[in-house]
């Protein structure tokens, strides 16, 4: 089976069981049904949906940066909580009952604590269902799956999301088997999970091949967090009173967590480990650039509200890059840099989503604001960043601390790469240009910009202003002729 071909889905009938719209609307069914006493089965149910509708806002957001994605996570965040709350109780009643025979006496102590906290949890919980918004869940109901439609599932940029989540969940993998401690471990059962929720929700292909071995590695890993959040409990309360108490619990206690640890690592690490296949279920190391900049380009149509414009910068940038690295007269990284002007082109007019005004400048804090690319440094981003936010106004400057902050030979293809887009940018402006292709020419000292449809009268000051900062980098004279 081709990499591809793991994308591509097929209807089913579960498939009616799934998307947003179902799960918005399992959520209002769900309310009403553990209004009733909060069953650990309905308690169970109604999280299952809310998480769902909470992870697939929070997958979309990450490519459709509506506000309304971020309202709908939050309104079921405290609902989602407390019911958690609660359904920790019942796991934590479950395993000291597992730990311990019941006429231990320490054992009764923490199974009334818990009864105690299930009841509390029980209060807290009808409080939040009370402040739940079923009207505005309604709502969103209407209007949220609607957004969905924009973005195939299976698509290039739910693929980018998910090596995003992959590689953020091995880094946590490494440190947790570096450090060891509690934490680490927690952090690597939320990676894991992120990870799982992008594949569950958007990539159904690849779901049918995973989906065994990521439930697996997800239950060990939340068996190791209860009993961590047990052991505290017990500490916490005051349970373990006498030496040979707390002996008992804690060898057993890290008996069961050694056993789940060991489980994990047998998984999870060697050259058969899950890790490594579910990478190979992900595109591949060359396809890489491709659903990296098709998250990019999606991100970008959904903010900006003349993306024809940014598409067309983005091609004459590519042709004045291509031109001016075949005459000589720009020296930068080759294909990286290529890719790093691509990006900043195609995304170098989001900042519009916030206002003309200043616009640039928006633009390079909502660049900087993105979920580093897979692949991607941190400075490659900044440096995409910069690229855009001086496609106009201020030249790059020392006094400018983002920019200063650069090492000296970014400093140098940040000039360099947004002097290119500057200049094409500007021969579209007003948007309404006819020029759709340029040819460069070097016949002598001077490097010569023929660009198809330009106006005689566009050859002035604003071009002249463009040109500059280009010349600087390139130490060469620039002139821009009509074809």
């Amino acid at each position: 089976m081709s990499w591809k071909s793991t994308f591509v889905t097929s209807p089913t009938a579960a498939a009616k069981k799934s998307g947003l719209g179902y799960w918005m609307a399992e959520v209002l069914k769900e309310t009403h049904k553990v209004a009733s006493g909060f069953d650990e089965d309905a308690v169970h149910d109604l999280r299952v949906a809310l998480r769902r509708c909470r992870s697939i806002a929070e997958g979309l957001h990450a490519i459709d940066p509506d506000p309304a994605w971020k309202k709908m996570r939050k309104a079921g965040k405290e609902l989602f909580s407390s019911l958690g709350e609660l359904r920790d109780s019942h796991v934590m009643m479950k395993w000291v009952e597992k730990l311990e025979p019941a006429d231990d006496p320490v054992t009764q102590k923490l199974l009334d604590h818990c009864k105690s906290q299930e009841q509390t949890s029980k209060v807290h919980a009808g409080e939040s269902l009370q402040n739940f918004d079923r009207q505005q869940w309604q709502s969103w109901s209407k209007s949220l799956p609607g957004r969905t439609n924009r973005v195939r599932p299976g698509s290039a940029p739910f693929q980018s999301i998910a090596l995003e989540r992959w590689a953020e969940a091995r880094y946590l993998h490494s440190r947790a088997l570096r450090n060891r401690s509690k934490t680490a471990w927690h952090r690597l059962r939320i990676g894991v999970k992120k990870f799982r929720y992008v594949i569950e929700n958007f990539l159904p292909g690849v779901h049918q091949l995973v989906n065994d071995g990521l439930k697996e590695i997800q239950d060990l890993l939340g068996e190791i967090h209860d009993l961590d959040v047990l052991w505290e409990t017990a500490l916490r309360g005051g349970f373990l009173a006498s030496v040979e108490d707390r002996q008992c619990w804690q060898d057993r206690i890290r008996g069961e967590r050694e056993v789940r640890i060991g489980q994990y690592r047998k998984k999870m690490m060697g050259p058969d480990s899950l890790w490594l296949q579910w990478r190979a279920a992900l595109p591949p190391d060359e396809a890489v650039r491709q659903v990296v900049f098709k998250k990019l380009y999606t991100w970008a149509s959904f903010l900006d509200s003349d993306f024809q414009h940014s598409k067309k910068i983005a091609r004459l940038s590519l042709q004045l890059y291509d031109g001016l690295v075949r005459v000589g007269a720009l020296h930068v990284d080759g294909r990286h840099a290529r890719e790093l002007l691509r990006a900043a082109a195609t995304l170098h007019d989001v900042g519009r989503s916030q206002g003309n005004a200043g616009h640039h400048k928006a633009t390079g804090r909502l660049i900087r604001k993105l979920d580093l690319p897979f692949g991607w440094k941190p400075e490659e981003r900044d440096m995409v960043a910069l690229i855009a936010r001086y496609h106009r106004g201020a030249l790059p400057s020392p006094n400018q601390q983002r920019f200063a902050g650069m090492a000296e030979a970014w400093q140098r293809e940040i000039k360099s790469l947004a002097g290119v887009l500057r200049l094409a940018d500007t021969l579209d402006r007003p948007h309404d240009s006819p020029i759709n292709k340029v040819k460069v020419t070097k016949p002598g000292e001077a490097v010569v910009i023929y660009a198809q449809g330009l106006a005689e009268d566009r050859m002035g000051e604003s071009i002249a202003g463009a040109r500059y900062l280009l010349e600087t980098s390139c130490g060469v004279p620039i002139m821009v002729r009509a074809m």
